[in-house]
């Protein structure tokens, strides 16, 4: 069985394409056979970071470790049994074509509650939630006292996460991995940043959840998408001007990130 590792944040503008594009593409070049299936039937963003990969490795005429990507197969409403959901159809068909020949699958979620992120996250071994470091992307996971910062209770996400747990446990599957990402840090340590910390790791204590350094924000994320290419490809392309100081230290950022998850049979030699 793959291991399903599921990117997710009911808000958009966090991250998550980017963090599955590097984790998928970091996984494939230590040698792991990599899947990837982007959710997001709109935006595709994680789908089309993957197809300028694949396009600059044959325009440039290199070889690069590319993810194989399945978009979600069309069924006929017709085959599909009494009450089935057609989009639980599709989503199991494109799971099951890439598990016998795949060690890890990648699936990208939408920045929206959707039923197939829902279902999406039902399947998760590993789950990761990017989220920026402000109470407002804090406020899908739990909601706060404004005047002393106590946290209430659990929110829309958390409480989804917490259904898709329940299912597991009913079906005797293992337990998710939830890893929460502080995403796009300031390099400043401001009194802001110290509450959503300190918040989160109070939170993580009551709902179960580990707390991960993400991605700080920088440039060179968004200019790398236009070609497919990630921090770790910059060197094998020749790029040698790009390895500035801040591009060394997201390399860092990455390999950190890759260490937290702890996926099972993954050693970090990058």
């Amino acid at each position: 069985m793959a291991h399903i590792i599921i990117v997710g944040n009911e808000k958009g503008g966090a991250g998550k394409s980017t963090v599955s594009m590097h984790v998928a593409t970091a996984l494939a070049r230590m040698g792991h056979k990599v899947g990837a299936i982007d959710l997001d039937l709109r935006q595709k963003t994680f789908g089309r970071y993957l197809e300028n990969r694949q396009s600059f490795c044959e325009r440039e005429g290199v070889q690069l470790p590319v993810p194989e990507y399945r978009d979600l197969p069309q069924v006929d409403s017709a085959e599909l049994a009494e009450g089935e959901n057609i989009y639980d159809r599709r989503l199991s068909m494109a799971v099951t074509s890439l598990e016998a020949s795949c060690d890890f699958i990648l699936i990208d979620c939408p920045g929206s509650h959707t039923r197939l992120s829902q279902v999406a996250h039902t399947l998760a071994d590993t789950l990761i939630t990017p989220m920026n470091d402000s109470f407002i992307d804090f406020d899908l996971l739990a909601r706060i006292d404004p005047d002393s910062n106590k946290i209430l209770g659990p929110s829309v996400y958390s409480e989804m996460v917490w259904n898709a747990r329940q299912l597991r446990a009913q079906a005797g599957l293992k337990p998710i991995d939830w890893v929460v990402l502080r995403n796009r840090l300031g390099a400043q340590a401001m009194h802001n940043k110290k509450k959503i910390g300190d918040a989160l790791t109070e939170l993580s204590r009551r709902i179960g959840f580990r707390v991960a350094p993400g991605f700080s924000e920088r440039v060179i994320f968004r200019e790398l998408f236009p070609r497919g290419l990630t921090l770790l490809d910059l060197k094998d392309i020749g790029v040698k001007s790009a390895m500035n100081i801040s591009n060394v230290a997201a390399r860092q950022e990455l390999r950190d990130l890759m260490k937290e998850l702890a996926l099972p049979g993954v050693e970090i030699d990058f």
